[in-house]
């Protein structure tokens, strides 16, 4: 019989959760924010500004608003910079809506150290892991996948700071790529699965209006239609 942990104790998933995220999630983010550490020095901006952005906001395009912004010399505002990284920053919300009932919590005070981790990997890699994971001890698991994501992201701004001397502007683009290369894979691992299968064929096909719309609206079109489309369809099949 499995014994239940000791008061006090390091939760049992937890450490599976830390461990997941230093494997490819963490190799995925660490060059992501190896990149974005260089964008930061190249704005002439401090090391320090580099760490805030990344633990205070934790999400790639909304702190990139906010280097350009700052790098621009606030030319639009403060609250304009905000507001626009708040805004494509939005996309965690539907994120903690469909990751609640997974995490499975009872109380949802449980929840609430859960809330500043809810990032695209941290999400998609307990989308895939928790219905495998005891339901009492999955916001443990979350917590330690999350918690190290966050920390390996942070230290690899800084280092992306210090050696954006040794990258080329090629580099550094290739690198802001590879988390959501790392993303796109995990997509095409599930594709035997309904869900994920209709997700991507509906993204895919509503992709051709960034070919069709301006520039500042064709992503965020392009997305709302594609997820919209395969939400119906799946509301569609689960009534049929």
């Amino acid at each position: 019989m499995r014994e239940a942990p000791h008061h006090g104790a390091v939760p049992s998933a937890f450490l599976p959760g830390l461990r997941e995220a230093l494997g490819a999630p963490g190799v995925a983010m660490a060059a992501t924010f190896l990149a974005f550490g260089a964008a930061v020095q190249e704005a002439g901006l401090s090391p320090g500004w580099a760490l805030l952005a990344c633990w205070g906001i934790y999400g790639m395009p909304g702190q990139l608003v906010l280097v350009q912004a700052a790098a621009t010399g606030w030319a639009g505002g403060v609250g304009a910079a905000v507001m626009g990284a708040v805004a494509v920053n939005a996309r965690f919300l539907p994120m903690a809506v469909s990751i609640t009932p997974v995490l499975g919590a009872n109380s949802r005070w449980r929840l609430l150290p859960a809330v500043p981790f809810i990032a695209v990997t941290p999400w998609a890699a307990a989308i895939r892991a928790l219905p495998a994971v005891a339901r009492p001890e999955r916001v443990s698991w979350f917590l330690g996948f999350g918690l190290t994501s966050w920390v390996v992201a942070g230290l690899a701004a800084l280092s992306g700071y210090h050696l954006a001397g040794a990258m080329g502007a090629e580099a550094r683009a290739a690198l802001l790529f590879v988390n959501p290369l790392y993303y796109a894979l995990l997509l095409a691992a599930d594709l035997d699965r309904p869900a994920p299968r209709r997700a991507v064929l509906c993204g895919a096909a509503a992709a051709s209006l960034a070919l069709l719309l301006p520039a500042a609206t064709a992503l965020l079109a392009a997305g709302l239609v594609g997820g919209t489309l395969a939400f119906l369809l799946g509301r569609r099949r689960g009534a049929g």
